[in-house]
């Protein structure tokens, strides 16, 4: 079991001016740092377009063991009428080369769009054009939907039985769907704020530390992103969380 946290990215101009990286730090040497002080960072790239297969051998061999990249799956694989037909599109995302991270690979992230709705058939079609491993690189899978249609055992039952984990998100306009549904979980919490030097107030760190703790009971791995909301303050709620839990 282990416990990774971490934000999104590592390419950010405000964190530059010494609220994360140290001010003057070359960007060539970023990714290097902030794999010193997280112990996982989400990568957003991927969504957007394809990586080069020489990044990948770079960052892998920029970080030290034990640090994890997950990956947002392509924009090109979830957002469609009917998932099911994205099977040439998700083959694309995943020759790209990330399996040479190995054991630094952590879950692929499917981020449906806000107003997908849960259609159990189609649902279960799209599930099964996503293979479980890749190179001889295990695959882990976490699905991130933002629609109430989703808070449905029939998608439950779906994520369960290819133990593919459902993201749980902290935001107000998304729901929060608690149910573990696989051997890990992957968590991204949305809601830091500018007036908090370390995004969150050190009760709701001291809450999300007992949360992930609890979460990995039993063995789980647990992937913990502060994301979005206020994204200068997030590198310091991930630094508090770490301390929290160390």
């Amino acid at each position: 079991m282990t416990i990774s946290v971490g934000v999104g990215g590592w390419t950010y101009e405000p964190w530059r001016d010494g609220t994360f990286y140290p001010v003057g730090l070359p960007e060539k040497s970023e990714l290097e740092y902030a794999s010193r002080a997280l112990t996982a960072i989400e990568i957003n790239a991927t969504y957007y377009g394809r990586q080069k297969p020489q990044s990948w051998e770079k960052w892998a061999a920029a970080v030290p063991d034990g640090f994890v990249f997950s990956l947002k799956a392509s924009q090109y694989t979830i957002r469609r009428k009917v998932l099911a037909e994205g099977g040439e599109s998700i083959r694309k995302f995943l020759e790209q080369g990330f399996t040479a991270l190995g054991d630094k690979l952590g879950p692929i992230n499917w981020q449906f769009k806000d107003d997908k709705r849960f259609d159990r058939e189609d649902f279960a079609r799209f599930l099964d054009l996503i293979p479980d491993q890749k190179d001889g690189v295990a695959l882990r899978h976490a699905l991130e939907v933002r629609d109430e249609s989703f808070r449905d055992t029939a998608f439950l039952d779906l994520a369960k039985g290819r133990n593919m984990a459902v993201v749980f998100a902290d935001r107000a306009d998304f729901p929060a769907i608690a149910e573990q549904t696989a051997d890990f979980t992957y968590a991204r919490l949305q809601q830091s704020r500018e007036e908090e030097t370390a995004g969150y107030p050190p009760a709701e760190l001291d809450r999300w530390a007992r949360q992930a703790r609890e979460w990995a009971s039993g063995g789980r791995d647990v992937f913990v992103f502060f994301i979005s909301g206020a994204k200068h303050r997030n590198p310091a709620a991930a630094l508090g969380l770490i301390e929290r839990l160390a």
